[in-house]
């Protein structure tokens, strides 16, 4: 018998007048952040709220009529919906403040932003894992500074995988088409047209529609291929995030980096500060270059106007987190681009060229293109300068330009509501003071049982959470009803606090998941002891084509199966935003094991933290700034020249031996009395140590001072007077290059090896400069105390040498210093090219030591 064709039917509500403005609360990311926003929906249907889920837009769409009019009518809600409103509404009033405004003038002043994914929300999926977490919290912490800030980004119809992991641990990746109008964007009109920009691409153009989303004081726009001009093929070059080969990522950079520069410009935006979020959008210097070179610049002296204005964030230490593509592929996916935009492939080429490789790296195009640049924690900066270091070949790592700021996380996004509200009546004003230490020893304030209630509140949420997502999950793959009860059983327990230690996360193998169970006979006893009892609770998503990654999946699975673990370790599938807030704010112990030095910053922990978890991790990344001995556990990570199985061993030995010794004896002290007084007095330590250092206002404020404000003063000089100086600098550097090869530096007569305290110390060195003058170069002489009787360490000193003479092609510069140290101290003089228009004093890479 034939089947009836099934049709779908969408009955759309009416809004009622009363209740008008809920479609503006709907098309505004501020929902994303704003729980408030969103308790409206979850009262008049929370059913339907999970259903559509969390999507605002969507919800309107489907929410019954009956329920909007009764809303409409319910003085009580009517109540709440005016005092969001009226929240939403003095939010949006709000202008910079003083701390912005001194550095950035919002009527000159713009800074683009470009990322390949933001993360604001689940009902947004444009997002994949960290760096769009990241990306998103830092457009939500420059809108509540209400910066002068626009971000570009793509939007992807199908965006990340969906996961689901079968009865044998296997994850299987699917996808989800979103329509447009399910998101909370509106199409871009222009002169009273949709806004489409084009990208020459081999043999045809590429459009993109774009469309913009709201994020508070902020506008995102977003480029999408799905449009009627492109061919089947181009129409899914935006069709799913991270997806595809590498001719499918070449061609979504491209459209991000050129196809994004061109939205701004056809807006008639002028940025004055341009952030590239990785390497995916640094096609967009090439961009500008060919924009400033219609001004009349060469290509050299448009590079440095670009650069100068250019901030590069660097996010990963991980060779795969960085795009690289051969030689042949560039020249045939730019070369239309190049031939209509008049620039060289060999020029553009060596941009991206990594050590005079045959591969063309977006970091290094990144890097070239930018003349301010960063990694995202102290320990990731120090490892950036070294992987990157070939950009600036003679200069020492720790002295190029590569400095950090390190990440942190949008408090209003992921604090739990249950602890604003606390917060609201401990510390009225606490919003405004995410920058401020000192004002959080308030949380010292909090009476221990209060606040350990509120933790009791949140674990009891996300417990049942946990629980509902398990039954979903084995009864979809045929789980037997009493294997889901032995899963669920340690967590419904009435007669125990049960320990929940959360590790979710990417699945990527240098993140160890896996580390814990190195010993399992060891941990089995820890997790089971009957009189204090553990649970484990893993989630996270690895690359479709990550095997090794999808292995450690598969691993966990079997072993959260296995008789003796079942009930202490739980495996949760389909790892996003929506289960990372309940973990977050319901487990005791957040776990990152992740290889050292591979872990850049990582935020998770830092969110876990504003919730009263402690960590537990290898210092590496932000825990390794974070961690003071008091606020969490620490594990040393070992030289990274042993083998790495010896590591493993001995950081897993580490390991268990906290969980035995330090964190489990901690958390059930003075059980019996309800709970562990010791626990909550390091919560405290952890929530007021971590809340005000690692959190997106912070981090958008780091970037304002430290490069947003001196890259838009270094831009404008740059292109004033049309471009005069960059034109300048680049035939100075040109100079530079040709002769620097051939220029030497000696000393003349010898260095005294002994002095008295007040006696100078004459030092004289010979340079012969290949046609440069003393004015085109630096020599100095760097002091180093090898022991200076006191208890602390001075650090290096550095003495300029002037000229002295020039004579025959060659120049004398000399100086006469004091002693800057007691006792024994080591001299070294060096010598690299010096302009006053440089942005950093040795970014040309170019260094001679005598």
């Amino acid at each position: 018998m034939k089947k009836a064709t099934e049709f779908r039917l969408e009955a759309n509500p009416r809004i009622p007048e009363a209740l008008a403005r809920l479609e503006e609360l709907a098309n505004d990311l501020f929902y994303s952040w704003d729980h408030g926003v969103r308790s409206l929906f979850v009262r008049m249907d929370m059913r339907l709220w999970e259903k559509v889920e969390h999507n605002p837009k969507l919800f309107l769409r489907r929410v019954a009529q009956e329920r909007l009019d009764e809303a409409a009518e319910d003085r009580a809600f009517l109540a709440e919906y005016r005092r969001v409103l009226s929240t939403y509404d003095a939010y949006l009033e709000a202008g910079p403040g003083p701390e912005v405004t001194d550095r950035l003038d919002p009527e000159r002043d713009l800074v683009a932003y470009f990322c390949a994914e933001f993360g604001f929300h689940e009902s947004f999926p444009i997002y994949s894992g960290g760096l769009g977490i990241l990306a998103g919290d830092h457009c939500k912490a420059a809108s509540d500074l209400a910066l002068p800030f626009v971000a570009v980004g793509l939007l992807y119809q199908q965006g990340y995988f969906i996961q689901t992991i079968d009865a044998q641990g296997h994850q299987i990746a699917r996808y989800r088409s979103h329509a447009s109008d399910e998101l909370p964007i509106v199409p871009v009109e222009h002169e009273g047209t949709l806004l489409k920009v084009s990208v020459p691409f081999p043999g045809r153009l590429v459009f993109a529609r774009v469309w913009e989303a709201r994020v508070g004081h902020i506008r995102l726009y977003l480029l999408d291929s799905h449009t009627v001009e492109n061919s089947p093929e181009d129409q899914e070059l935006t069709l799913q995030l991270y997806g595809g080969d590498e001719s499918t990522r070449i061609s979504q950079e491209m459209l991000l980096g050129i196809g994004g520069t061109r939205v701004l410009e056809a807006l008639g935006l002028k940025p004055t500060v341009w952030h590239i979020n990785e390497g995916h959008a640094a096609f967009q210097i090439l961009e500008r270059c060919r924009q400033a070179m219609e001004t009349g610049l060469g290509f050299h002296g448009a590079l440095e106007a670009v650069a100068a204005a250019t901030l590069f964030t660097t996010h990963t230490p991980v060779p795969a987190g960085h795009d690289i593509f051969p030689r042949d592929l560039v020249e045939q996916a730019l070369g239309a681009y190049l031939e209509e935009a008049g620039l060289d492939f060999g020029e553009v080429f060596a941009l991206g060229a990594k050590n005079g490789g045959d591969s063309f790296n977006m970091t290094s195009l990144g890097l070239r293109g930018s003349r301010f640049h960063n990694g995202v924690s102290r320990i990731h900066g120090g490892v950036a300068s070294q992987m990157e270091g070939g950009i600036w070949p003679q200069i020492p790592p720790e002295e190029n330009p590569l400095g950090y700021i390190t990440n942190g996380v949008h408090v209003p996004t992921f604090l739990a509501p249950e602890w604003a509200s606390l917060f609201d009546i401990q510390a009225p004003t606490w919003k405004s003071e995410l920058r401020n230490p000192d004002y959080w020893s308030f949380i010292e304030q909090i009476p221990d049982y209060h606040y350990w209630s509120v933790h009791k509140a949140l674990k009891q949420q996300m417990t049942d959470y946990i629980v509902r997502r398990l039954k979903r999950q084995h009864k979809r793959n045929g789980t037997g009803h009493s294997v889901t009860e032995r899963m669920t059983r340690q967590l419904l327990s009435a007669h125990t606090d049960t320990l929940v230690i959360g590790f979710a996360r990417r699945f990527a193998t240098y993140k160890r998941a896996t580390l814990i169970f190195s010993d399992l006979e060891r941990l089995e006893q820890i997790l089971t002891n009957p009189e204090r009892p553990v649970v484990l609770v893993f989630a996270g998503k690895a690359h479709p084509r990550d095997k090794p990654g999808q292995q450690l999946i598969k691993v966990i699975h079997d072993l959260s199966m296995h008789p003796a673990l079942m009930g202490h370790l739980i495996l949760l599938e389909d790892y996003d935003q929506a289960m990372a807030r309940r973990l977050l704010a319901g487990v005791d112990v957040w776990l990152n094991t992740p290889e050292y030095p591979k872990e850049a910053s990582g935020t998770s922990g830092e969110k876990a933290a504003l919730n009263g978890a402690l960590n537990l991790s290898v210092l590496d990344g932000w825990w390794g700034e974070g961690y003071d001995g008091k606020n969490g556990w620490g594990i040393v990570p070992r030289d990274t020249g042993l083998d790495p199985e010896f590591r493993n061993q001995e950081e897993a030995r580490d390991l268990l031996d906290l969980l035995e010794f330090e964190v489990v004896p901690l958390y059930y002290e003075g059980a019996s009395q309800g709970y562990s007084r010791a626990w909550v007095k390091r919560s405290k330590a952890s929530m007021i140590s971590i809340t005000p250092r690692f959190n997106a206002q912070r981090m958008v404020m780091d970037y304002v001072t430290d490069y947003y404000e001196p890259a838009a003063t270094q831009g404008a000089r740059m292109v004033a007077e049309s471009g005069k100086l960059a034109g300048a600098l680049a035939d100075w550097k040109a100079r530079v290059r040709d002769a620097w090869p051939s220029v030497e530096l000696n000393i003349l007569g010898c260095i005294q090896a002994r002095c008295v305290n007040d006696e100078a110390v004459e030092l004289r060195v010979e340079a012969f400069l290949n046609g440069l003058s003393a004015g085109d170069v630096r020599v100095e002489c760097l002091v180093s105390p090898e022991c200076t009787g006191t208890h602390s360490d001075p650090g290096p000193g550095s003495f300029l040498l002037e000229m002295e003479s020039e004579s025959g092609g060659r120049t004398v510069f000399a100086t006469r210093i004091p002693p800057p140290y007691p006792g024994l101290q080591t001299l070294r003089l060096r010598m690299y090219p010096y302009h006053e228009a440089l942005t950093h004093p040795l970014e040309m890479g170019a260094m001679l030591w005598v």
